[in-house]
């Protein structure tokens, strides 16, 4: 598919998409751009990764296909860095968890060297790092591709294509729409989630010798690195304030029917919930 694809910023995703590309010969040339020189001093063993650059700008050299799996806060950054530096028109996406900001802005700054489409594997975990990477991440798991009224459409499908090859089903959605969307699926699961393990911790900071494996599955996301969160709830602010203020009214339900005895609300709410959840298996 590609002759050329480079990947900077290998935590999990990225080298999990350089192992995946490789392994599935979707690239034959994986070249990986990290920032710290330890880890390119790793990349330089590994057999996915054909080359590890020093610099940003000769990563991204003659590259047909550019991810950046940066931070969400770093992501617009790197589109404006490598935008002077690219010479073959190449296709830049993302894997950064809000969208309406970075597809924007992103592809102002790539406008005249390159074709941004944006992206979202929803394949991510609590686990961070190269060395969590595997190439069977993607596998049956959703990625969101974002294009909106400026995209290049044969570039939006590229990156369709591209995903489909590393195991993903593809879902086509507006950024806006997209952020809508996880801020209910993925960022409000993770708050709540963080949320209760916050209140245990102050009021039963024992849980740890008294709970079973139901707090353990409830709360695993809460162990996600706090600094990338911050940085995601600050750029889908409104939309998790939505999302937020919507879980309020739905659990004060909750709060009312078991103050007022009325066990056939609770039974209802109940039903509701496992029905969801057995639907996702």
């Amino acid at each position: 598919m590609f002759e050329k694809l480079t990947i900077i910023a290998p935590g999990l995703l990225g080298a999990s998409i350089a192992m995946a590309a490789k392994e599935r010969k979707i690239a034959n040339d994986v070249s990986v751009w990290a920032r710290r020189e330890e880890t390119r001093r790793q990349l330089d063993s590994k057999d996915w990764c054909d080359a590890a650059p020093d610099t940003i700008e000769a990563a991204c050299k003659d590259s047909e296909c550019i991810i950046l799996c940066a931070p969400v806060e770093r992501i617009i950054d790197l589109a404006k860095q490598i935008a002077p530096e690219l010479n073959s028109n190449p296709i830049v996406t993302d894997v950064g968890s809000v969208k309406s900001k970075i597809v924007r802005e992103s592809s102002y700054a790539l406008k005249d060297t390159a074709r941004f489409v944006g992206s979202h594997p929803m394949a991510g975990s609590e686990k961070t790092g190269m060395e969590n990477a595997d190439a069977g991440l993607f596998d049956g798991r959703t990625c969101f591709v974002t294009p909106f009224e400026n995209t290049d459409e044969i570039a939006a499908d590229k990156i369709a294509t591209f995903w489909q090859a590393l195991g993903s089903i593809v879902l086509r959605e507006t950024p806006e729409k997209h952020d809508e969307i996880v801020s209910k699926v993925s960022h409000l699961p993770h708050i709540l989630a963080s949320a209760l393990a916050s209140y245990l911790l102050a009021d039963q900071s024992n849980a740890k010798d008294t709970c079973g494996n139901g707090l353990k599955d409830t709360t695993r996301v809460a162990a996600g690195d706090p600094a990338l969160w911050k940085e995601i709830i600050v750029q889908n602010r409104e939309e998790i304030l939505r999302s937020l203020s919507d879980f309020q009214d739905r659990l004060q339900l909750y709060y009312s029917a078991i103050a007022n005895e009325d066990y056939l609300e609770i039974m209802k709410r109940l039903n509701e919930g496992k029905a969801f959840r057995d639907a996702l298996d």
